[in-house]
């Protein structure tokens, strides 16, 4: 037969105050103990008892640093989850979504009703890359979108999907508000000023699409697509709206 495994036993870390407490209950007991042996044990058993307060407070100080410490890293690792979050869905340079986040929200928009999709793109932006280098370029894109965040404020999500295309979804517009949005961003970067070295006219062309609910991101993204090729096609710095198909045609894609 195997042995039955050894049970190590756990020290008692209280064992003297529990020795000198036994003492003091003894000499308390004893009615013929004399004063002497009562006043010892009262002074051993005050000598561990403030033994024991110093280091409560100590352990409870230690605890108390250690709530704090623990508060601060939960404050850091929240605050780097919100960081590594908004990295993860935002435009690093323009600090708007990135591709990923729009096609999701717009997903969401969709499935819940009707939304308007607005694709826009930065007119001859190569041509500001070649004459100006690419520094220049990045500080007219992020003129652009602040051209866009003045015009769209709450109302709609601005998402950059390429190198000088944007996206604004305008969920549960009717076709008028967002053509007159579209109007309104379009002036606003036409009429903008940047900075030297550009110190030039710049100026975009949209495509509007209108979808009802239910529709998928890459049928209202290409219908919006279309209609800003249409757009570039006409001339470009106009604002041009995509052919809506019919429900079964959607149905169909």
């Amino acid at each position: 037969m195997s042995a039955e495994p050894r049970t190590e036993e756990v020290p008692d870390l209280f064992e003297s105050e529990k020795l000198a407490l036994d003492r003091a209950r003894e000499a308390l007991a004893d009615e013929q103990a004399d004063s002497t042996a009562t006043r010892q044990s009262l002074a051993e058993l005050t000598q561990h008892f403030e033994r024991l307060m110093r280091e409560t407070r100590r352990l409870i100080g230690r605890s108390d640093r250690a709530e704090r410490e623990m508060n601060a890293l939960n404050l850091q690792l929240q605050t780097l989850a919100h960081e590594l979050e908004h990295r993860a869905t935002h435009d690093a340079l323009t600090g708007v979504l990135n591709r990923g986040a729009v096609i999701d929200l717009a997903g969401r928009a969709l499935r819940d009703g009707s939304a308007v999709m607005i694709v826009l793109d930065i007119d001859y932006f190569k041509r500001i890359n070649d004459d100006f280098g690419h520094p220049a370029g990045d500080a007219v894109i992020q003129g652009i979108v602040t051209c866009l965040r003045s015009i769209v404020a709450d109302a709609g999500i601005i998402g950059r999907v390429g190198g000088e295309e944007f996206t604004v979804l305008l969920p549960a517009h009717t076709l008028d508000e967002a053509l007159s949005l579209a109007e309104s961003m379009r002036e606003a970067i036409a009429n903008h000023v940047f900075a030297a070295p550009v110190d030039r006219g710049i100026t975009a062309s949209f495509g509007v699409s209108l979808s009802p609910g239910g529709t998928d991101f890459d049928t209202a993204y290409a219908l919006a697509d279309e209609a800003l090729y249409c757009a570039k096609r006409a001339g470009r710095n106009r604002v041009e709206v995509a052919v809506q198909p019919s429900v079964a045609t959607l149905r169909l894609a």
